[in-house]
């Protein structure tokens, strides 16, 4: 599900836009504990046990045929993989939940006026490529949790579909209302999209790829490049899952086969409006027939036309139909018991569904999760035992909506909040740099990770890559190593977000195209081809994680670190003081000039254009309750991180054993029991995906977006509820370090 991006901008923008303190240790030895050198022997003998030739292998089985929800081929893929560790020597079953999956029936898409188009809305099958050709199978393109419908209206172009495009047609006189918008795939998660049309009035939604964005404009396209060709349709769910994530009808417990569900029209994530994905190939002659202002040239496309906005000319008759049905999903657990901690669970997952034959999503990263558990189980049979439980989780339904996941943590609720000190997810993953996200209480455990495992490319640590590369990029010195705020997009969200279990996610990126993401042609040869010839990644991949793991379940004094988390937290407070103050000055910027009337004595009178209105003045908020748990939370960590130090050469197993139970749970303090403001699944007061962003983080995130969102009467609630849920975390931080003295 995760939505393919370019991994280097990203780990550049991280690099740039953290916080500004230091990681100065790149020692492979911090966190390991009395038992450094025994440690790293082990992880050498990890390594050796990683073999590129069974990541092929698997992948090729895996990916053999589409494998979505109610597949044949889904099931039969999660028998095998439980065979799998089974025969590894784990602990394994499978539990199944039974979820809303919509799929397919009716999809009509025609141009009928000003002249007649009949869409295509089919992909076509490659010469050479045999996969291509398993349409038996395959589900078509389209977008999970559209809305039914049967419309008939005038075309509008929106660009991308986000707010500040809805601001710009509003300023051309435009209105979308009770019209067929068209946007382009790109700048927020494909959700958002229909979300905003429907929000202002839109009748149906249709999604197309660029060829300047995903195509011929980017390279090569496929089968001679990575990019998309004329063809290629980008499936994927558009369930608001900024509301919740998991199944529509059980929101908040598990979709069991007893379970009480909600009625279709009682759920809140399912679209209001029919929407459908279709490719540049079926797009180009809508557009073409647009008529109204041309639009501004930050919106225009690859395509050899001249892009226009609407309404009309152009004329759109869509129909879509669904068949609505309960389908099983199967999550594979399989569990490796610790001999000194049993009870606290080291996670690690990747999901294995995929909308046609997903050998890059997600299988890339499964065979990944794979090779580290055939790896872990060697060690096993040659005498070595983890001292912290490990279970390697291989989710269903992560492509719909994260559904195997989040259905499998409401439903364990009660012994993750428990037990759980951390989770690790990966996704799909290739060539390239190292992209790394999470809880910042893990941030300076997961750089000296990434500076013990070497890029295959390169020979240098995979920390150091991304440092290079980011110096290059920016054109001065970037030495810290830093890890990006979580928003959601992959099976760590319900674990961080809903539950406040610390958590990552990794993976590997930017040299390696992209275009088959989510279409049909995401399979064995176009990987083999184009994403990670040799799976050289892939094992750079399970190095990473798999280090992580070894580390984590071994660790004498669990690796939370409080400093970096107050640095990266304040930063965030900073972030949203000046974005209120920016704010502030723009609304009395734009409302002495909209007074003045210079918009009216500025325009084109040869064009049309929409006075914007004087927004209500910013005013000035209380940030005492945020800055002051600050003020507790850094004189809390600075105190915690004396008393690891001091325990790491003076250790007591007694004392360690305490902070060990107490330390893993520190995260659960930053969740609160409301939740956020009309999502109250979302509980974590630190990271959230926007709500009108879907994947793209907001952190801080009741503040920062009743701010963003001009909702200024719960800005003050949201700034009590934060520094209250601060307070608590410096408080319990403050009893480890007593438990400790």
């Amino acid at each position: 599900m995760k939505k393919f991006i370019s991994y280097f901008i990203l780990m550049v923008t991280s690099f740039f836009c953290t916080t500004a303190f230091a990681q100065s240790s790149s020692s492979p030895m911090g966190f390991i504990g009395t038992h450094g050198q025994e440690q790293l022997l082990l992880e050498k003998r990890f390594d050796t046990g990683l073999h590129t030739q069974d990541m092929g292998v698997w992948m090729k089985r895996i990916a053999a045929y589409p494998h979505h929800v109610g597949s044949p081929y889904d099931r039969e893929n999660a028998f095998f993989i439980d065979s799998l560790f089974t025969a590894w020597g784990y602990e394994t079953q499978i539990d199944t939940y039974y979820v809303l999956f919509p799929t397919p029936k009716i999809r009509q898409l025609e141009l009928i006026a000003p002249t007649k188009y009949q869409a295509v809305l089919m992909e076509k099958v490659i010469p050479g490529d045999p996969y291509t050709a398993q349409t038996k199978w395959q589900l078509p393109p389209y977008n999970a949790y559209s809305a039914d419908g049967d419309i008939t209206a005038d075309l509008v172009y929106v660009n991308y579909g986000v707010p500040d495009d809805y601001k710009k047609l509003a300023e051309m006189g435009i209105s979308v209302k009770g019209k067929i918008v068209i946007v382009k795939y790109g700048h927020s998660w494909r959700g958002i999209k229909p979300r905003l049309a429907y929000e202002h009035g839109a009748a149906g939604c249709i999604i197309y790829s660029d060829p300047k964005d995903d195509g011929y404009g980017q390279g090569d396209i496929y089968p001679a490049g990575a990019y998309k060709n004329p063809y290629s349709v980008q499936r994927g769910s558009v369930m608001n899952i900024t509301i919740h994530p998991g199944d529509p009808l059980t929101p908040g417990y598990a979709a069991t086969k007893d379970a009480k569900r909600l009625n279709m029209h009682e759920t809140g994530v399912i679209k209001k409006i029919p929407v459908i994905p279709i490719s540049y190939h079926d797009a180009e002659p809508l557009l073409a027939a647009l008529g109204g202002p041309v639009v501004p040239e930050s919106w225009r496309g690859g395509l050899p036309i001249t892009y226009h906005a609407g309404p009309g000319p152009a004329r759109v008759h869509l129909k879509l139909e669904f068949n609505w049905d309960i389908k099983p999903v199967y999550d594979v657990i399989a569990t490796l018991k610790g001999i000194k901690y049993p009870d606290e669970w080291i996670l690690r997952g990747n999901h294995e569904d995929a909308w046609v034959n997903g050998a890059a999503d997600p299988v890339s990263g499964l065979v990944s999760e794979l090779s580290e558990a055939k790896s872990l189980s060697d060690l096993v049979r040659n005498g070595w035992k983890p001292k912290r439980t490990i279970k390697y989780c291989v989710w269903d339904g992560e492509e719909p909506g994260l559904l195997g996941s989040t259905e499998w943590v409401e439903d364990h609720a009660k012994e993750l909040k428990e037990h759980a000190v951390a989770y690790i997810n990966s996704d799909n993953n290739g060539r390239g740099f190292l992209y790394t996200g999470g809880s910042h209480t893990l941030e300076k455990f997961f750089t000296q990770v990434a500076f013990s495992v070497k890029d295959p490319e390169k020979g240098i640590s995979v920390a150091q890559r991304s440092l290079d590369a980011a110096t290059l990029r920016g054109g001065k010195p970037v030495t810290d190593f830093h890890i990006d705020a979580l928003g959601s997009g992959s099976d760590f969200t319900p674990f961080l977000q809903h539950l406040g279990i610390a958590s990552m996610d990794i993976g590997f990126g930017g040299e390696d195209g992209g275009g088959e993401y989510h279409t049909m042609y995401d399979d064995y040869i176009d990987f083999t081809r184009f994403k990670d010839p040799g799976f050289h990644y892939e094992k750079a991949l399970a190095e990473v994680a798999g280090t992580s793991v070894l580390r984590l379940a071994n660790a004498d004094i669990l690796p939370f670190d409080f400093t970096h988390f107050y640095s990266t937290v304040n930063n965030y407070a900073n972030e949203v003081q000046k974005l209120a103050e920016n704010m502030r000055e723009q609304t009395q910027t734009q409302n002495k000039q909209i007074e003045a009337g210079l918009y009216e004595k500025a325009g084109d009178p040869s064009k049309i254009f929409v006075v914007p209105r004087p927004e209500a003045k910013v005013p000035y908020f209380n940030f005492a309750p945020l800055l002051n748990a600050l003020t507790s939370l850094k004189q809390s960590a600075d105190k915690y991180q004396m008393m690891f130090d001091s325990l790491e050469i003076h250790p007591d197993e007694n004392k360690i054993r305490e902070i060990n139970s107490l330390v893993y749970k520190s995260e659960r303090y930053l969740t609160s029991g409301q939740g956020l403001p009309g999502r109250p699944w979302y509980k974590h007061l630190i990271y959230a995906p926007g709500f009108y962003t879907g994947y793209g983080v907001k952190t801080i995130p009741g503040v920062r977006e009743a701010i963003e969102q001009r909702e200024y009467n719960e800005v003050g609630p949201q700034m009590e509820l934060l520094g209250k849920a601060l307070m608590q975390f410096s408080d319990y931080v403050e009893n480890m370090v007593k438990a400790g003295e």
